[in-house]
């Protein structure tokens, strides 16, 4: 007894920090919900719940664990925390891990995975700090509270029962340095690292209450929550402002945000929401936005007694800036996670509008697995993964507007065929699953996947749900001057086994060697966009509202099957596993491979995409495939299409690559030998010009840099048209100089290259500062359309004939119409 009274006493000697405490200012009473507070972050956020104000560890399983984000340690402390078993069979311990690091030592990635020393104490009654030893004492009954103090640099960790008697201690030489948590383990108890069976197991699940920690070496960092208020997107188009705010989730009941913005010197509640119960997103809607100014924000909500806000600038239409600049990002792992080095490069780029263009998660991210039923668990399982997307990039999505648009993993596939909604046939596996085409997860779970992804963008043209009630939301946004077909390449898309039987498709990728997917595959029918967004492009190709003077189609992937593989090439599960070349190597032997997952494949419905997009002259982004390119697009012939920018993964396992055995035709001079003209698996012709293979980059960590990940930048030129591409890898830092894109970049491109024809064929000359309308006769169908820059400008035509020229201010509708142009 004397010797606990001491011990306490010293403890609060040091105790010169303000105890962390799990009373009404951090874990409320009366409360149950899956989210802890804005302090903590929960590994997986599904198997922890606050009820009964305490934080309890409702599913059994390997290093759940919760960190603590607001506090570190870094010498003398004092941790201490009430605790009781809810399920106390077989192996395992409830405890401490303190002194934790991430990789990247940033306390994002420390709250994700990072590595610490465990202090706590086994379901068979042995305190320990490390690891347990068969010699280890053992408390005399099962403690009410443990307390790890950290002196000069020695560790004791005490058990103490419910009346404050001393029932168990341990020692040992130990120092700390990072973060500190919770951890409720069931399973063998081994030191960490290695990283112990994360698996769902056992009957081990602890609580814990009034978790505190004093002492001159704890730091506080309150800047660090995370909550309730998470993360913002927004967009402004046509005088519409969307804002997404995604909450943490929080209890039962109504819970309602506001959207406040400063005119002046005051602030004025614009708009209110109500928070989505299921997906956690405060919706707002402002018509009649003034595009002109920026506007300083604040987004309010009232909870656990206090007024949380998530503030920013809504940033004015750049309209006055000659040079635009885009950035571009795709397939979000964990790897890297939380990708720092890329978002300090962005804000050093300072991107007028950033493009998500899918896999925000993957099934993987965050490691337990993913978790598909029951509906509740599926749910938090997604928004954690989700979280951690905005954990990412919320600093610059705040200030910057955003699109998001969710692919195939988003939702739980390897694979998407989305045959416009329906519900996928469950099958022996996942594979034979997703090729019936249709969803595998419910269309609630999916519609709440979209909503935290795409509520902030433009409403669609046509907001019709598909089959199940599955919502859509391809759109038309403007911004700057430059106009975006955001399109989803996924919803609509036909299964491929379904419409060739004969290709034996597993996976997307025909077994049968006697199919050809160029001839065989190349059939009337299945569709890529649907009959709603072929309408869609064909609209948006004529409208030049609102100052716009560029176009863009952004999909998740692009519309070629830009890889190889060694043969046979008929499945893509080798392609993790081949090993990366040095620099300057070349496989030889490769085949390009006919992907259906790609856009290479349905190659009819690809053409009639890319036709409208060559009516707009239009770019494309687009990402998913792991291997950044640019490519141009061929349609009847190579170069009369589109160029494509596919940027690098942020982070992937899954490296794609391009070694095509023979060089491409035409190759720009000086170019590398997989360049050039190239006919892809499908048939499709499509121009290469650059791409970043998987490579030994000589860069650390090799296990995220030799996979070719990183961003896409497109800057444009308001006055010359010019766009020039840029792949950028992970590692460079932007802001000093020499910094170096991937080789082959950047691509300048001017705005005509996207398919105005190249051909003697002229008509008359006429002045610029005018849309053009180029229509053949007779029948009146639209070759392109383009918002001319001042000057004259000569109209190419792709064949000789008469044609309507079509010229107007779509400000003040004039227009001239001039028939029966012949072709000089």
């Amino acid at each position: 007894m004397r010797f606990r009274r001491r011990s306490l006493l010293q403890g609060a000697a040091i105790a010169t920090a303000v105890p962390l405490s799990a009373q009404t200012a951090f874990l409320p009473a009366g409360v149950t919900r899956p989210w802890i507070s804005g302090d903590f972050w929960a590994n997986p956020l599904q198997d922890w719940q606050l009820a009964n104000g305490r934080i309890e560890c409702i599913v059994s399983g390997g290093d759940r664990n919760v960190s603590l984000l607001t506090r570190e340690v870094n010498g003398d402390f004092v941790l201490s925390v009430e605790l009781g078993a809810i399920e106390n069979e077989g192996p395992g311990f409830a405890g401490f891990r303190a002194g934790s690091k991430g990789y990247w030592k940033d306390y994002r990635d420390t709250a994700l995975r990072g590595i610490g020393i465990d202090a706590g104490i086994t379901t068979d009654g042995r305190l320990f700090i490390g690891a347990p030893t068969p010699s280890a004492p053992r408390a005399t009954e099962a403690p009410a509270r443990l307390t790890l103090t950290a002196a000069n640099g020695l560790a004791t960790l005490t058990a103490h029962n419910a009346a404050g008697v001393e029932i168990g201690r341990i020692e040992a030489r130990q120092t700390f340095q990072g973060a500190v948590g919770l951890v409720c383990h069931a399973g063998a108890i081994t030191k960490t690292p290695p990283r112990r069976n994360i698996a769902r197991q056992g009957k081990v699940r602890y609580w814990f209450r009034n978790l505190t920690l004093t002492g001159p070496g704890v730091t506080t960092h309150s800047e660090r929550a995370f909550g309730p208020l998470l993360f913002n997107q927004y967009t402004v188009s046509r005088g519409t402002l969307k804002m997404a705010v995604q909450c943490a989730p929080l209890e039962a009941g109504a819970h309602h945000a506001e959207l406040r913005v400063r005119r002046g010197t005051a602030w004025r509640t614009v708009a209110r929401a109500t928070v989505d119960p299921m997906a956690c997103v405060a919706q707002f809607r402002v018509a009649n936005w003034d595009e002109t100014k920026d506007a300083p924000y604040r987004v309010v909500l009232q909870h656990d007694g206090k007024q949380h806000e998530l503030s920013g600038t809504i940033a004015h239409s750049p309209m006055e800036k000659r040079a635009l600049r885009i950035g571009a990002l795709t397939c979000q792992n964990d790897i890297g996670f939380p990708h720092g080095q890329i978002a300090r490069n962005l804000r050093h780029l300072k991107p007028d509008i950033l493009f998500f263009t899918g896999d925000q998660i993957y099934e993987r991210s965050g490691d337990y697995g993913n978790q598909m039923e029951p509906p509740a668990a599926a749910r938090l399982d997604y928004l954690r993964k989700w979280f951690l997307f905005g954990w990412s990039w919320g600093e610059l999505t705040r200030d910057t507007p955003c699109v998001c648009i969710p692919d195939d993993h988003d939702v739980y596939h390897g694979n998407l065929w989305g045959c416009a909604g329906r519900k996928a046939e469950k099958a022996d596996t996942v594979q034979a699953w997703q090729d019936s085409g249709g969803y595998k997860m419910p269309a609630d779970w999916v519609n709440m996947v979209q909503r935290t992804q795409t509520c902030h963008l433009p409403d669609p043209p046509d907001a019709r749900p598909v089959e199940q009630g599955i919502t859509v939301h391809y759109c038309h946004l403007q911004w700057g001057g430059m106009s975006f077909a955001v399109l989803e390449d996924r919803k609509w898309k036909s299964a491929p086994k379904e419409w060739m039987p004969k290709a034996k498709i597993v996976n997307g990728w025909i077994q049968n060697p006697e199919f050809n997917a160029a001839t065989d595959g190349n059939i009337d029918g299945p569709q890529m966009l649907g009959e709603r967004q072929e309408k869609f492009l064909e609209e948006w190709a004529r409208d030049w509202s609102n100052g716009t003077f560029i176009k863009a189609a952004v999909s998740a992937t692009i519309f070629a099957n830009i890889a190889t593989l060694p043969p046979p090439a008929n499945t893509d599960s080798v392609t993790s596993k081949l090993p990366v070349q040095p620099l300057g190597a070349y496989p030889e032997g490769e085949m390009r491979t006919a992907d259906h997952d790609s856009n290479g494949w349905p190659q009819r419905p690809r053409n009639r995409a890319l036709r409208s997009l060559r009516k707009a002259l239009a770019f494309h982004i687009g990402g998913d495939q792991h291997l950044a390119s640019t490519v141009q697009y061929g349609i009847d012939d190579w170069n009369d299409g589109a160029f494509c920018i596919c940027t690098p993964a942020i982070s992937n396992i899954f490296p794609r690559r391009w070694y095509p055995a023979a060089p491409g035709k035409n190759a720009l001079p000086q170019s590398p030998r997989n360049s050039g003209e190239y006919t892809d698996g499908f048939g499709n012709k499509v121009t290469v010009h650059c791409v970043a293979n998987p490579t030994k980059f000589g860069h650390e960590p090799a296990e995220l840099y030799d996979r070719a990940v990183g961003f896409g930048c497109i800057d444009i030129d308001r006055q010359t048209r010019e766009i020039t591409m840029t792949n950028w890898p992970y590692w460079e830092d932007l802001s000093k100089p020499g910094a170096k894109p991937y080789p082959g970049w950047p691509v300048k491109i001017k705005q005509t290259d996207n398919g105005l024809p190249r051909t003697p064929h002229r008509l008359a000359t006429v002045q610029g500062g005018r849309v053009i309308e180029v229509f053949s006769e007779p029948a009146n169908e639209l070759v392109y359309a383009l918002h001319l820059p001042a000057g004259p400008f000569t109209p190419t035509v792709p064949a000789p004939g008469s044609y309507t020229v079509r010229l107007y201010d779509p400000a003040s509708k004039r227009e001239i119409v001039k028939k029966g142009q012949r072709t000089l």
